[in-house]
């Protein structure tokens, strides 16, 4: 069931005070009889984890990875995604607002509900860059770190490609659409839209499958999205940033106390594997307890949702599923800590 809890006397990073409606949902353990695992949602989900339409229900559920029969499982809606569908969601002036606000707003969330520590903060994409936020902002709060197909900053490569999405978004007649038909392309590989559509046309339109799916895709997010909404969540992408005046972000992501479990993808083109294994390498230098598993797969950045059976082998262990160990792990992870 979706809560809600209002913060009156919210400060962002320019300096604005104003009221933040916060929504989010528990699943499985009552509050206080388990262990609490704080999941995040990706750019366009939401706190509906699991159950009857949850996002990660592969992962997320009873007997499931995430076992829902073992853990108190706590997702929290990304305030300004659209989630109340009215106008007092909306964070008209999104451009104030950075990923480590959100990552503070958390924090409230968490106070609000009397949780001092999590067994684990796990999420990907933007979720995953908000699980390194929340980690960097309460060092000691968790005791697994897992952010997916993520990185420690916005490079070079993912502010261009979210300028390109502000610019759609401020100039195109019909800018959720064509946004998301943009997003896509990179949310995917070539090898992926090949393996998925064999440049085949649709018999009844007559154009090609993959331009179908586009235009599916752009319309699924208009009935679910505000304009408002995705202009917030794709500037939030470029504030990702775990270090501050005074310290990198590897000595900062250095400093949390916890377990830091990376996953990245191979063919990700959004947050590249490359980044992501130069941070661990950068890392194992200052951290013992950092490990990264790479998920293979022809699907890009989207693999996270598509390649289950892998995040499933790489989580087991990790939430005390026994079937698995560094030895016989077949799913090519690298441990090193």
């Amino acid at each position: 069931m979706l809560q809600q809890i209002s913060i009156t006397d919210f400060t962002n990073s320019a300096g604005k005070v104003q009221k933040i409606d916060v929504c989010f949902q528990l699943f499985g353990r009552k509050l206080g009889t388990a262990p609490v695992i704080l999941v995040n949602h990706a750019l366009t989900g939401n706190a509906q984890v699991c159950g009857s339409g949850g996002w990660w229900s592969d992962i997320v559920g009873p007997g499931a990875s995430i076992d829902t029969d073992q853990y108190s499982i706590l997702c929290i809606n990304i305030p300004g995604n659209g989630i109340l569908k009215n106008d007092e969601d909306s964070f008209h002036n999104y451009k104030e607002f950075t990923l480590n606000d959100i990552a503070r707003i958390q924090v409230k969330v968490l106070e609000y509900l009397n949780i001092t520590e999590l067994f684990a903060i796990i999420g990907a994409s933007i979720g995953g860059a908000l699980a390194w936020q929340l980690a960097a902002l309460k060092p000691d709060l968790a005791l697994h770190v897992i952010p997916i197909a993520t990185d420690l900053k916005s490079t070079d490569w993912l502010l261009a490609n979210c300028k390109i999405q502000d610019r759609i978004l401020n100039n195109s007649e019909n800018p959720l659409e064509d946004a998301r038909m943009h997003a896509m392309t990179f949310y995917r590989t070539p090898q992926s839209l090949s393996y998925k559509f064999r440049n085949e046309k649709d018999e009844t339109t007559k154009s090609f499958k993959v331009e179908n799916w586009l235009e599916h895709h752009g319309s699924k997010l208009r009935s679910r999205f505000s304009l408002s909404s995705y202009k917030l969540m794709n500037h939030l992408l470029t504030t990702i940033n775990i270090s501050n005046e005074s310290q990198s972000a590897i000595e900062v992501a250095a400093r949390v106390k916890g377990h830091i479990h990376m996953i990245t993808i191979d063919t990700d083109l959004f947050f590249l594997a490359e980044e992501n294994w130069n941070s661990y390498v950068e890392l194992s230098l200052f951290k013992n307890n950092v490990s990264i598993h790479e998920i293979k797969s022809i699907h890009g950045h989207d693999a996270f949702l598509i390649e289950t059976d892998q995040v499933a082998k790489f989580l087991e262990p990790i939430f005390q599923k026994k079937n698995y160990t560094n030895e016989n792990n077949k799913s090519r992870s690298v441990w090193a800590g």
